[in-house]
């Protein structure tokens, strides 16, 4: 699979797939929850309370991993491991653009001044388990 077709199938998981595990460092060993994600282009975007402790952990070390794309479906289905770095996004056009009803469970509206979004940059994405063939890094 080339470059350009591997890139195709990353941005097809990547926004197929809204819900994956994030890992921060806490304390030197990995911290992992589920997140919503979403993506403009490879960049990945994560809203959180800016009250929680994957926000102490990212200031600390902004170092993260995700997993995304397995969706269940059997020992075939294809997923991203996502290794970069994470910090803080509070620009209100960015909250406003990513602002879903189903935050209000969490947050008082898009202004809500704990409501802020993770942005994460990758430094490695490695498409695994597609069709059995080996994992397949994109370079970048």
């Amino acid at each position: 699979m080339s470059q350009n077709q591997l890139k195709e199938k990353i941005l097809n998981i990547i926004s197929d797939s809204k819900t994956g595990v994030l890992s921060s460092v806490e304390n030197n060993k990995p911290h992992s929850r589920y997140m919503t994600f979403f993506n403009d282009d490879l960049t990945l975007y994560t809203p959180s309370s800016s009250k929680t402790e994957k926000i102490e952990e990212i200031e600390k070390n902004p170092n993260v991993h995700i997993l995304i794309g397995y969706e269940n479906e059997g020992l075939g289905d294809s997923y991203l491991e996502i290794s970069g770095t994470s910090k803080v996004n509070d620009s209100q056009e960015l909250k406003d653009k990513l602002w879903n009803e189903s935050f209000e469970h969490w947050f008082e509206g898009p202004n809500d001044p704990n409501y802020i979004i993770l942005q994460i940059k990758p430094e490695s994405i490695r498409l695994m388990n597609n069709n059995g063939e080996p994992p397949q890094e994109l370079s970048l």
